[in-house]
Parts: structure tokens; sequence; C-alpha cells
């Protein structure tokens, strides 16, 4: 299964057009991400679902911060019903930094996460909600049964997801750290007596396609950047990163200076945190991934230096 991602940094209707794209290129999912610089992740959704007629429809991800998890099962159902009955919602912690921006206290995102979950199930059943954060919301309306994704890095989370998810959404594109992250899936879906293969793992990747390799790996070193920039240690030693290196792509990102940050962006951070190359050396990464357990595969930002292009070459010669 392939899903593909956009950012809604530009006009709804451009976007609905490049769904569309994806849809005739022959991808089973599209993600839209919800941050409150871009265009409304909900308002999207609509317009894309009006533009496609198969593909599935999914936030990529919100979160239980920006909005209260009422008004988020409101949304998504809405989206549900103007679709079709294709609407998924992911959800995940956010980042911190951007609730900082807000100012929006970022507290417990795990036990945010779980009750939102819970909360969302009721509504989305026309339930009274009583706890879970609610004290007797309830939808006019009922959703029926949409499929939850959560985003997940950390163990806990990632256990989490296992236990009380549809699917995870993990923000990697190596498979070594699927090698880390499908076991804590799947022992969190044992640990609440479910079967793993119930639960999808999907690689939100960063990816970039072309036939000059070289004009890929480029493209994709500006969102390589960001990753290095916000992962942990242990995913940087993971991989053989050094500190002081991630640290001088952090430094100059802090201080806006993006071409000293491009430029300290090597091949291995490239290789790690990111999809990139030809349609073969894109395929062949493909099929590490899905050797490790992983069931959809996410083809995230940048897509490719011609999102059109790269959307086409990718569904000829990949799908």
């Amino acid at each position: 299964m392939f899903g593909i991602e956009f950012v809604p940094n530009e006009p709804a209707l451009k976007v609905g057009y490049m769904a569309k794209l994806a849809e005739d290129a022959g991808f089973d999912t599209i993600w839209i991400t919800d941050h409150y610089n871009n265009r409304d992740v909900y308002s999207t959704l609509a317009i894309l679902a009006l533009a496609t007629s198969r593909v599935r429809l999914g936030t990529g991800v919100t979160n239980p911060y920006t909005r209260n998890v009422a008004v988020t099962a409101s949304s998504i159902a809405s989206i549900n019903e103007i679709s079709g009955g294709r609407a998924i919602l992911g959800i995940g912690p956010g980042d911190k930094a951007t609730f900082d921006a807000m100012g929006i206290a970022w507290e417990k995102p795990l036990s945010a996460v779980r009750d939102s979950v819970a909360a969302l199930r009721e509504l989305l059943a026309k339930k009274r909600v009583e706890g879970h954060g609610m004290a007797g919301a309830q939808l006019a309306f009922s959703a029926g049964k949409i499929p939850i994704y959560i985003g997940a890095q950390g163990p806990k989370m990632l256990e989490m997801a296992g236990m009380i998810a549809d699917g995870v959404l993990v923000n990697a594109s190596h498979p070594d750290d699927f090698k880390y992250a499908v076991p804590l899936v799947r022992q969190g879906a044992e640990k609440a007596g479910r079967d793993p293969k119930e639960v999808e793992i999907s690689a939100y990747t960063s990816f970039s396609a072309d036939k000059n390799p070289d004009k890929a790996a480029n493209e994709a070193k500006i969102v390589v950047a960001f990753i290095v920039a916000g992962s942990p240690e242990t995913v940087l030693s993971r991989h053989g990163i050094e500190a002081e290196e991630a640290a001088a792509v952090s430094r100059a990102i802090a201080k806006g200076d993006f071409g000293s940050a491009l430029a300290a962006v090597t091949s291995t951070m490239i290789d790690v945190f990111s999809v990139s190359g030809t349609p073969v050396e894109c395929r062949a990464r493909v099929d590490e991934l899905l050797a490790t357990g992983v069931t959809q595969i996410v083809v995230g930002s940048p897509i490719g230096p011609n999102k059109e292009r790269s959307i086409k070459l990718i569904g000829k010669e990949i799908l």
C-alpha cells in the first residue's frame, strides 16, 4: 500500500489537483499535514474529497492540543461524510516548538493522545462522552468507524499505538529505524490481546525521486536538515551520525542560515533520513522497508524536484 503526503502550503485547489494526479498514479491514501501556519487541514481535505473518488483521505497528523477533541471528531466525521466513507484520522503528540510559538502548553503527550483516541471512538459512534477529558460531549450525527492512526516515534508511544490504534505512522526512512519500531508496535498489540497484523505500520518517509539522482538528493536536503535538527541523540547514534555534525545543522537553522544548513547535510544524513534517488534506487529502499514489517509506504515531502513529474514517475516505475 502506498500513501502520499501533501503540505497545504499552496492554495487548496492546487493541492486538490495534485491529489487527483496522485490518485490517477495509483496511490491508495493521501495525508494532509496539520500546521497552523498553512491552509486548514479539514478545509483542504474537503476539497480533496470532491476532487477524488477512490483514495483514502487522512490528517497526517493532527494533535490533541490545538483543537478540542470534540471539534476534531466533528471535523473528521464531516470529511468522512463528504468523501463517502474514505476518511482516516491521524493523530499524534505534535511538535513542542510549534506549540510554544502558539502559547500552548505541551503537557503529558502520551496520556493526551491516549485519552483523545478513547474519546474520539465514542464521539464518532454518537455516544455521550464522560471522561477522557470530556464532560458530556456528544455529536448530533454518527460517523461510523473511522480508522485512527497514531503518529509515533518514542518507545512508549509506539507500544501504545500497537495497543489502541488501527495504524501507526512512523516518521522514518531507514530500515534500521523500523527494526527498532516494528517490534514495539507488535509488543503493544500483543499486550492488548490483539493480533499484531491488525495494526497497519506506515513508513512516513521523506521521499525524493527523479531520473537524476543528484537532483533528487539535493531536493531532499532541506527536509533532511530539519529532521536532523529535531532527531534525538539515540536516533543519530543508531546511524553513526556524530553529535557535532547534527549540531552544525541545528545551529545554522536556528540562525536562519539555510545555505549553511544545507552545506552541513552529509550524504549519510540523506541516506538515513530520506528515500531519494532514481526510481530504481528508491524502489530498492522501499523493498528494504517492507521487509521490516512495514505495510504502507508514505511518500512524504519533498516528493521530488518537480512534484507533478515525480508523482507520475513514482506511479509508473515504483508503485
